[in-house]
């Protein structure tokens, strides 16, 4: 079995976990119907407690229509294929403030950032009602977009109760290379907020240098879909158990290296 092979069929056993198929069965009827190109179609998820899960796509692109845009899109497509809904904001290219550290946020009642003149107020409010959380950014001198890094920085410091055990995920589009040095920032922060952080077949990379180039990373698409499907599963699995969090100390440690 060669490495496409191998990843093809990795990827329909992610989704016969996800739909509790046997992944002989899927397989079986994947290459009798000629699916292993196109991917089999995939059962939705039924609703949990009588909520569907909602998850919110951020795009940190400034270009509205790119290839940070495919990727979402992709993603998109595949969550509603589980009866997940969705949404994608487009951080567009008007200024977004940075965290002074100010602590007017301690201060306004759990309501978030003071500064209430950019996107951040609405990722907050729209926090309230999602269920999960993708950010996809372009790769600028190996890191996230310094605008998506703005936001997410304040929206975590400002309203980081909205975030707590929510899932999470980050992907990154690049022209060639720092794709794996911007996931590692992104990650950074949802392991901090005690987000869980949803893998896929491989890092949630895609290629493309052009307008709507990345659709031609063939593996960057399947790798989309195969997160979007794990995200599905997990947010099945949450909303199953009645979206109870995980019991933890009261609060954290912080100690100071330097005495």
């Amino acid at each position: 079995m060669d490495r496409r092979d191998f990843i093809k069929k990795t990827a329909l056993t992610t989704a016969s976990a996800a739909i509790g198929a046997p992944v002989s069965a899927m397989l079986t009827n994947a290459e009798n119907a000629g699916l292993l190109d196109s991917e089999a179609e995939l059962t939705p998820t039924p609703e949990s407690n009588g909520k569907v899960p909602k998850v919110l796509l951020v795009n940190g692109s400034p270009r509205p229509d790119g290839n940070t845009f495919c990727c979402l899109k992709e993603i998109e497509a595949q969550l509603q294929k589980h009866g997940i809904e969705s949404e994608i904001i487009q951080i567009g290219r008007k200024p977004v403030r940075m965290c002074i550290n100010c602590g007017g946020c301690r201060e306004n009642n759990g309501g978030g950032c003071v500064f209430d003149d950019d996107l951040c107020v609405v990722i907050t409010q729209k926090m309230k009602e999602a269920d999960a959380l993708i950010v996809g950014t372009p790769v600028y001198y190996g890191q996230p977009n310094g605008g998506i890094l703005s936001l997410m920085q304040r929206l975590f410091f400002s309203a980081g109760h909205l975030v707590q055990n929510k899932p999470a995920a980050a992907l990154a589009v690049c022209r060639r290379g720092g794709a794996t040095a911007t996931l590692q920032t992104m990650n950074m922060m949802f392991e901090m907020m005690n987000m869980p952080v949803v893998t896929s077949q491989y890092w949630n990379i895609a290629y493309g240098a052009g307008k709507g180039e990345v659709k031609l990373d063939t593996e960057g698409m399947q790798t989309m879909r195969t997160l979007a499907t794990n995200m599905a599963f997990l947010l099945e699995k949450i909303h199953a158990s009645g979206n109870t969090s995980p019991k933890r100390e009261e609060r954290p440690q912080f100690m100071n290296f330097i005495r």
